[in-house]
């Protein structure tokens, strides 16, 4: 019996994290969706995070094209068209948020559309990222804004009654709902906001918006590593199956001790040989170019033509010898 190769190891290794892959994809698919992001269960999603307008970060410059600004629809026919519209999406508002009619001043900055009318303000709902499919339509729904009843509601609301102690009553409150459609037009740069209408209780608001963003997209894969960093793991995990796994057959079943435990120890023994091989005439080849210590360069190594030989080799050196012994001592 013979251990499996490192090719081998490698390609069981693998074969291993692919099966760990489908393992984490199917429990990926399992968990809850990104805010403002929607999947059916045919698999067609939605992405509607390009819509939300964030604040702009301090000492950023502006893209060509980016919205900075929330998104604004004309009220046309709602209190002869002297109530124009503001709204985000999946996102607080951008505008000044204050003095919200009826509305707890701790929830003004969490306001997601509103309506001015004469010197009031009006919220009609609160921030809400949770999109929905309601057959083929996509909607997105905020709550709890300022009281229903017009124009002329009052100030007294459950969030005032917490406030001051008291029991506190429940009061209708306006809400939007918002339904998306998709923009084919490909000249469309910019989506587009419509009020469609209000309720005669003036609590429930209708919205459209005409958008690319709104079109069906192909859900992006969720991958929690590079690509670099997968590649490494393999790599770990076939190099730890390769040793270890080796040192355990080597040990016991070929009963091999020390060095020789390794798998393939004649392989790396041999690398090991060449390595060292190569750093002895690496270093030997640097040898020839240090300089040579005083008075050696004057020795006839070879004899020369004084045919002294050997024994006049002898008596160079010893010559030579003494010299550097008196040097020394002085």
């Amino acid at each position: 019996m013979q251990f499996p190769s490192f090719p081998s190891t490698l390609l069981l290794a693998l074969a291993l994290h692919s099966g760990v892959n489908a393992a984490a994809s199917s429990d990926d698919k399992a968990k809850t969706p990104e805010p403002c992001t929607v999947a059916s269960s045919t698999g067609a999603f939605y992405d509607l995070r390009p819509l939300s307008v964030l604040p702009l970060e301090p000492g950023k410059k502006v893209a060509k094209g980016e919205k900075i600004n929330d998104w604004h629809a004309r009220g046309y026919d709602y209190h002869d068209n002297k109530a124009n519209f503001t709204l985000n999406i999946c996102a607080p508002l951008i505008e000044k948020k204050e003095d919200f009619e009826g509305v707890n001043k701790k929830l003004w900055q969490n306001v997601s559309a509103q309506y001015t009318f004469g010197s009031k303000i009006y919220s009609i709902g609160q921030e809400s990222s949770n999109l929905t499919l309601r057959g083929r339509r996509l909607v997105l729904q905020y709550t709890n804004g300022s009281p229903c009843g017009g124009s002329d509601k009052k100030r007294s609301t459950w969030d005032d009654d917490e406030e001051d102690g008291k029991k506190p009553t429940a009061t209708r409150r306006k809400s939007t709902i918002i339904s998306f459609h998709c923009d084919k037009d490909p000249l469309a740069t910019q989506a587009v906001a419509t009020f469609v209408g209000t309720d005669p209780d003036e609590c429930s608001y209708s919205f459209e918006v005409l958008s690319r963003a709104a079109c069906i997209t192909a859900e992006p894969a969720k991958q929690s590593v590079g690509p670099g960093a997968v590649f490494g793991i393999i790599a770990i995990i076939a190099i730890l199956v390769y040793f270890l796994g080796g040192i355990v057959y080597q040990r016991n079943v070929a009963h091999a001790r020390g060095w020789r435990q390794l798998p393939n120890y004649s392989m790396w023994a041999g690398i090991g040989s060449f390595i060292k091989d190569i750093f002895i005439i690496a270093t030997s080849s640097c040898a020839r170019f240090m300089p040579s210590r005083r008075g050696y360069s004057a020795l006839n190594i070879n004899g020369g033509s004084n045919g002294r030989g050997r024994n006049g080799r002898n008596e160079d050196e010893n010559r030579l010898i003494d010299q550097l012994d008196e040097e020394w001592d002085d």
